[in-house]
């Protein structure tokens, strides 16, 4: 199949190598040209606009970092677009941000997909993704082959476009809380002079303990946060969250914390960085 990518950061980049290792003729467009040359050697064709990279292709992967994001390069490409083409839209963009792209998509006549993903920089890369679903079955049923190759399994959450954004927000909740928690509590343990060590031995095995624990811990350990999910990806999350919390009248005290720790870390110069170091917001200082 002829796939198109918009957008190579880490999670494009990751899908375009797994769609490529599963035969398909990729595409990709990248705001920065310089992040797709590596994909141009493994195989990929690197188009110069959106609206270049879409021609021909039968199903169209977006993967930017926000809602204006999408909905300014699905606007840029849609008029060279194949008819029928069924569009994946897969980033988080909140629940407002999928209403935004569901209704850019109606007016230019587009088959969207709402596509958002769970999972980081190496389940992209390996095909082992977990794709949330929202859209018509059909259209679902057209971009098989493109999910088989960028995915694990898929969750299928509704017909109604924005459906799976909600999920994605639910599940991302959780992520970025136990995220902060681990540093809270490792910066706890070094406060009250505990060898962290003894908080993860402590944990291990109950059913407490998970593997992301002792991966986002040991970042933590060797003070580098080489990124897999940046810092500022997750405090624009978090917002978004929030924001949708509000709307519907969740009580919000713990994204609210959420916000403030993320925003800090990202303040104190770590936004590029893995979204473990938001860890640096919680060490004692004094």
């Amino acid at each position: 199949m002829q796939v198109a990518v918009l957008g190579a950061g880490t999670m494009g980049a990751g899908m375009s190598r797994s769609l490529l290792r599963a035969g398909h003729q990729v595409t990709v467009w990248n705001r920065t040209p310089a992040r797709v040359e590596a994909l141009a050697a493994e195989g990929a064709t690197v188009a110069a606009s959106p609206g270049e990279a879409v021609r021909g292709a039968a199903a169209v992967l977006v993967m930017v970092f926000d809602a204006e994001a999408v909905l300014e390069v699905i606007a840029a490409a849609a008029p060279e677009a194949e008819p029928g083409a069924v569009w994946l839209q897969t980033s988080t963009v909140g629940v407002q941000g999928a209403e935004r792209v569901a209704a850019l998509a109606a007016e230019r006549g587009l088959r969207l997909l709402d596509a958002p993903v769970l999972g980081t920089k190496a389940p992209a890369e390996q095909g082992k993704l977990v794709v949330l679903l929202s859209g018509d079955r059909r259209a679902v049923e057209a971009a098989g082959p493109v999910l088989e190759a960028v995915s694990v399994r898929s969750v299928y959450a509704g017909e109604r476009l924005g459906v799976a954004s909600a999920l994605k927000l639910v599940c991302n909740a959780w992520i970025a809380t136990q995220n902060a928690a681990l540093g809270q509590s490792l910066a706890l343990a070094e406060g009250l002079g505990v060898d962290p060590a003894l908080f993860l031995e402590a944990v291990r095995g109950s059913a407490a303990d998970s593997a992301y624990l002792h991966m986002k811990a040991e970042l933590v350990r060797k003070g580098d946060y080489p990124p897999s999910f940046t810092l500022d990806g997750a405090l624009k999350d978090v917002e978004l969250i929030l924001a949708a919390a509000r709307e519907t009248g969740v009580a919000d005290d713990v994204l609210a914390g959420l916000q403030a720790v993320y925003r800090r870390a990202s303040e104190a110069g770590h936004g590029d960085e893995d979204m473990a170091a938001v860890y640096e917001a919680f060490p004692p200082r004094f």
